[in-house]
């Protein structure tokens, strides 16, 4: 098998109003197909980067603790959105009413970043990834 990129990501959804309005309204995403009650674009760029990253580095990342909190629901995966400013992007989302885990902050590995959990339980970041901007080298 030799997987070229990811195809697609999408999460599966208890309230689909609520998904909506995360990743339409507050994250700016054009959502402009629709099946029935499934809605989709393909209007956004692919990934950059596939990784499987353990519980306990996410909490460490998010938390400072390898334990993540009893009282925030586990993540089953993560997905982070490239913008031009972090901290706009996360102060966009606070006014909108939700609850970031931790504010626009310098990750040890450059990348900016600013989480939160989607309705539907995805640990969600707004970032700013430098390596991912900066022409590569020949």
């Amino acid at each position: 098998m030799d997987v070229k990129f990811v195809a697609s990501i999408a999460p599966i959804v208890r309230d689909a109003d609520a998904a909506r309005m995360f990743y339409q309204d507050a994250l700016g995403l054009s959502l402009e197909g629709e099946e029935g009650d499934y809605v989709f674009t393909h209007k956004l760029e692919g990934t950059k980067h596939f990784g499987l990253w353990p519980l306990s580095e996410a909490a460490s990342a998010c938390f400072g603790t390898t334990d993540w909190p009893d009282d925030i629901a586990v993540p089953q995966a993560s997905i982070e959105f490239e913008v031009d400013d972090v901290a706009a992007a996360a102060a966009e989302l606070t006014a909108k009413g939700y609850r970031l885990i931790h504010e626009a902050r310098t990750e040890p590995w450059s990348q900016i970043t600013a989480r939160l959990l989607s309705p539907e339980g995805l640990l969600v970041a707004v970032c700013y990834t430098p390596a991912f901007r900066e022409p590569k080298e020949s």
